[in-house]
């Protein structure tokens, strides 16, 4: 355990470390409070990998399905690395820093990642590496998010997607109205934690997080999900998440053609399944038309307040729209589709 982690279970906490996991109440109690509370949320579930160097934006620029080359200094954006067949390896929020950038992703994959990327840097003035240990990441979610992050000292952007550093170096990332992701050193994150919660967040874990982000739409690849979606299955251009006219990367055919050709038949929606269910990322989806085949997959999921589950699915659209979706298994439990807060185009 960190000085971070051991501060969070003095707070109560109860830590997976192979899950890479947090929580401080059930479920149930957690999923609850995603309704009726702002939370604090300390997102142990995601690694951090700095890139440095004068060529680090033109290093990710040509690697990665959005434009890096171009963003400005206070900006973030969600952002994705293909394989060759243009399929999803990682997903990740990057924003800028001082000398080069940051990017945000599932720490189940963050290694293997660093790893691969490591391989295109060749002659590039731009070093990687991995900066989980440095940086200390917490969700704020919820309607009082933005008074709570001021009251705790963070300087607040004016606008989603964009980014503001406090005096004393909080990095404050807005990714909607409601949602916020705040960065700092790790040493300084328990005294920033506890000012959130002083300034009225409940504490509260991984599953709460990740029941917000379903519900907003943003999805995140992990390690059961590596390699299966073209970006677009994930909705990543309806988030801003692709940029159609710049350059080739890694995969970038296959995007445009997904785009351009009107070849795209699966999307991400969102699935709710009734109390007593499990589930899990990468679990088959199953649907009438496709019989015994499958017609997709969980990508993400996170327990509700009445014992249920909802995720974001990868499913034939054809199969969403005749409305009976099984998962598991042919005869599995039926899920509802839910609304996402965007139009699928």
């Amino acid at each position: 355990m960190t000085a971070w982690t051991e501060h969070l279970a003095r707070m109560g906490a109860t830590l997976d470390e192979t899950a890479r996991s947090i929580a401080f109440a059930s479920p149930a109690d957690e999923a609850r409070a995603t309704e009726t509370a702002t939370i604090a949320v300390p997102l142990l579930h995601l690694g951090t990998i700095r890139s440095q160097g004068p060529d680090s934006a033109a290093f990710l620029h040509n690697l990665v399905s959005n434009d890096v080359k171009h963003m400005e200094a206070d900006t973030a954006a969600w952002n994705s690395f293909n394989s060759p067949k243009g399929r999803m390896i990682a997903s990740f929020l990057v924003w800028t820093e001082e000398g080069g950038h940051a990017l945000a992703l599932s720490a189940d994959i963050l290694p293997a990642f660093l790893k691969k990327f490591s391989m295109y840097v060749l002659r590039s003035k731009v070093k990687l590496a991995d900066a989980s240990a440095e940086v200390a990441l917490i969700g704020l979610a919820g309607p009082q998010a933005v008074a709570i992050a001021q009251a705790a000292g963070a300087a607040l952007p004016a606008e989603d997607m964009r980014q503001a550093v406090s005096a004393a170096g909080v990095r404050c990332i807005r990714l909607g109205a409601q949602r916020l992701v705040l960065a700092v050193a790790t040493d300084a994150a328990p005294a920033l934690f506890d000012a959130l919660v002083a300034a009225g967040a409940l504490r509260a874990g991984t599953a709460a997080w990740q029941l917000g982000m379903i519900r907003a739409g943003l999805a995140l690849v992990t390690a059961p999900t590596q390699e299966e979606f073209v970006a677009q299955m994930l909705n990543y251009e309806l988030i801003g998440g692709v940029d159609f006219h710049k350059g080739c990367y890694p995969g970038q055919e296959i995007v445009a053609r997904t785009q351009y050709l009107g070849k795209l038949k699966k999307r991400t929606y969102r699935l709710a399944l009734p109390a007593g269910s499990t589930a899990a990322p990468g679990t088959d989806v199953y649907a009438p038309d496709f019989g015994e085949q499958s017609a997709g997959k969980l990508v993400n999921v996170a327990p509700t307040a009445d014992g249920g589950v909802e995720a974001l699915a990868v499913i034939q659209s054809s199969s969403a729209e005749a409305g009976e979706i099984r998962v598991g298994a042919p005869d599995g439990p039926r899920a509802d589709l839910l609304d996402l807060p965007y139009a699928l185009a």
